[in-house]
């Protein structure tokens, strides 16, 4: 399949051209690809990382961001199919789990080639019933207390208006494609599936994010990372060596067979 000259949803933080396995990385709410930026730094050679970039955010800021998960992972579906010519795993951290996890399963239900190994992290498995309410619908004050609990958005970004009114309805939407997911039962992936999990995460207990082994039909595994819910940044060296000792096997088995 052909890819566009300038394509807007990926971007390669650094090419790889013998690249046997290319890493797809979703972001969290409020998250573009530059949280990936640094990635590749850290992962094996012969992998090439490839992060998403959602509409809304970053070089996309001025197109509508998606609130829904059905039609996003559809498009992602789409838009992603010229880069998985070569075998692929997905990562996706938060509202990203869920997107890599649907992606995953849109693609078996459409008969295509399946990732080689499915990462989530810092995400309830989809089968947990969610509890906490919502507040992607809140009023502006309440709305930004509750962004200044979660701890994502930098102080001076929650107090400059003017930011604030750019990138308000992007976080909206992305609280509102996890808070509005509904879980459509179906049969385990039957792929390597890892779940990351912060031990002090106040967000995302560790047992709603261990429950992803439900969801697995291979290989599971379990991982739990210091830190609060961005374990991602704050121990990002660990997760790195972490994600790169669960992807040489796959580079090692590749590494024998013919490319595609």
């Amino acid at each position: 399949m052909q890819r566009p000259a300038r394509d807007p949803w990926v971007v390669f933080p650094r090419r790889v051209p013998d690249a046997r396995l290319r890493l797809f990385c979703f972001p969290y709410a409020g998250g573009g690809a530059s949280i990936y930026g640094r990635w590749p730094d850290g992962l094996p050679p012969g992998v090439e990382l490839v992060a998403v970039q959602l509409p809304g955010r970053e070089s996309r800021l001025a197109e509508k961001p998606y609130a829904e998960m059905g039609p996003l992972v559809e498009k992602m579906a789409e838009a992603l199919a010229p880069y998985m010519e070569l075998p692929f795993a997905l990562f996706g951290h938060s509202n990203g789990g869920l997107m890599a996890f649907e992606l995953a399963r849109l693609l078996r239900a459409q008969g295509r080639r399946l990732p080689v190994h499915l990462f989530v992290s810092g995400r309830p498995a989809p089968q947990v019933e969610l509890t906490d309410p919502p507040i992607h619908a809140l009023p502006h004050d309440e709305f930004v207390a509750e962004l200044r609990r979660f701890g994502g958005t930098p102080e001076e970004v929650l107090k400059n208006e003017e930011i604030m009114a750019l990138i308000e309805p992007l976080l909206r939407a992305d609280f509102a494609l996890g808070e509005t997911y509904a879980y459509d039962p179906g049969e385990p992936l039957a792929i390597p599936l890892s779940a990351y999990a912060g031990a002090t995460d106040d967000e995302v207990p560790t047992c709603e994010v261990e429950a992803w082994k439900e969801q697995a039909a291979g290989e599971f595994r379990y991982v739990e990372f210091p830190g609060g819910h961005f374990f991602l940044h704050d121990d990002r060296d660990r997760l790195l060596q972490e994600l790169g000792r669960e992807l040489r096997p796959h580079l090692a088995r590749l590494a024998h067979a013919p490319r595609a």
